[in-house]
């Protein structure tokens, strides 16, 4: 059962409690001030011993759970400002790349451009006041307000890969615009995994537990297809980002079907097929920008994903990584992640997957948890510089031991809290910089009533992530 704070509570004995009170960064609300916010993200910035002329690559800002207000709006503020003050030009999102590009689009001012919000995760009204902050950005810098031009538009993509059928789709309708010929034979090769875009799932127990010929093969020439012509369909369009999006999207699709093959050899398996996708994504993004100039990336997705995974249980119970330290591994010290965490509140989550969304109360952090200690400090919302040489060296020390850390995604199921949204971690091994809220408030949806889609069970570590 969660515990509550007393002066006879074990926690108050806690030395890391006294320590935090001494050194942590209080915030004021966000709806009064984002100065101490955006100060304390200049101060992750700055220049240090090993790096005197910093120039961060990706900074990777993540939340506890995927409904809580408090965590979108930190992460639009720092985002602005890594934009406005420090020349950052992508956002990458946990969300798929067909949604995402609806949202590029728009912000972009390229045609089509959407009238709704694509159904997926970020479809709140702390996203889309973010979207209107970076099409009128954008539009700026467009028209000389910034100066720059194109290189300081920012773009909006998406890195996950849960988009097999509309990314298939996507495929054959560029073919058709700039190789009709060409359209008709990747329609064809992706015809038989088309059959199982509606439950993929059950593709993969088949290929990999039946004996059923899969779609490898096939999904592979077509995207060797696209990029023996790349140069060709490259050059009908501008600024290249058409064909960009085509190659993405096939990518997307083979890297899909394997993930789904992957999720029957076992969940570290697919985990780790998923989180590879979305470093290889972000790193041809960044790739694909840095034609235009400088590019730097801002990836907004789950604690689970951009922590280090190598600082918690996912790597040494199930030998599971995640983006976060594949930046680490390949950017040194030019990938940052900052985590966002919180205590008790309303969270907008689903009691299962494919259900309709609900406004629930989050527990009271657990015992032995990183919540339970941050609540003991009572100060409302705070940061903290977690990285060496910047944390004071016995707090860090006492931060290092092992405690749970809670992660709820877009399922939360209280009455298995423990078993379902707890993890073990080393917090100022898993994140550079921390912020704090003691209580939270869900997200705004646009939508409750969730659109019929296929189930995604093998993510879903610990649930829905």
């Amino acid at each position: 059962m969660p515990t509550t704070t007393s002066t006879t509570d074990p926690i108050e004995f806690d030395p890391a409690l006294a320590l935090l009170r001494t050194h942590l960064i209080p915030l004021p609300p966000l709806t009064d001030s984002t100065t101490a916010l955006t100060t304390f993200l200049d101060t992750l910035l700055a220049p240090t011993p090993s790096m005197p002329t910093p120039d961060p690559i990706v900074i990777l800002i993540g939340d506890a759970s995927h409904g809580t207000s408090e965590y979108y709006a930190v992460r639009a503020e720092l985002t602005k400002h890594l934009i406005t003050h420090h020349g950052f030009t992508v956002v990458a999102a946990e969300a798929d790349w067909p949604d995402a590009e609806a949202v590029d689009r728009y912000v972009g001012g390229r045609e089509p451009a959407f009238a709704r919000f694509p159904t997926w995760m970020w479809r709140n009204r702390e996203v889309q006041g973010f979207v209107e902050w970076l099409r009128g950005w954008n539009r700026g810098v467009r028209d000389g307000d910034e100066g720059g031009g194109g290189e300081k538009e920012v773009g909006f993509y998406g890195l996950d890969l849960y988009s097999l059928r509309a990314s298939m789709e996507a495929v054959v309708e560029y073919l058709e615009r700039v190789d009709p010929e060409m359209a008709k034979v990747a329609a064809k090769r992706y015809s038989r995994m088309m059959a199982w875009a509606e439950d993929p799932h059950g593709y993969g127990m088949k290929v990999l537990g039946e004996g059923l010929k899969g779609c490898e093969k096939d999904v592979v020439r077509v995207l060797k297809d696209l990029l023996e012509k790349k140069l060709e369909y490259a050059a009908l369009d501008v600024d290249g980002e058409e064909f960009h999006s085509a190659e993405q999207n096939a990518r997307l699709v083979r890297d899909a079907e394997q993930y789904y093959k992957s999720m029957h050899y076992g969940r570290d398996v697919s985990w780790n097929t998923r989180d590879r996708h979305m470093f290889d994504t972000l790193a041809r993004v960044l790739k694909h920008r840095g034609k235009k100039g400088p590019a730097k990336a801002v990836v907004w997705a789950h604690n689970s994903h951009i922590g280090d995974a190598s600082a918690t249980s996912m790597s040494w119970s199930r030998e599971e990584f995640n983006i976060g330290q594949l930046c680490k591994e390949t950017f040194g010290e030019q990938a940052l992640s900052i985590g966002c965490c919180g205590n008790t509140g309303t969270v907008a989550a689903a009691r299962r997957w494919g259900a309709d969304m609900e406004v629930m109360q989050v527990r009271p952090g657990l015992s032995n948890s990183y919540e339970e200690l941050m609540h003991a400090t009572e100060v409302k919302s705070f940061a903290l510089d977690l990285r060496e040489g910047h944390c004071d060296g016995k707090l860090r020390k006492a931060l290092s031991k092992k405690r749970l850390e809670r992660f709820i995604g877009v399922v939360y199921v209280p009455h298995t809290e423990l078993q379902s949204h707890y993890s073990s971690a080393v917090l100022p091994e898993q994140f550079d910089g921390f912020i704090w809220f003691d209580e939270t408030r869900h997200v705004g949806a646009l939508e409750v009533h969730q659109p019929h889609v296929a189930l995604e069970y093998g993510e879903t570590w610990p649930f829905g992530l």
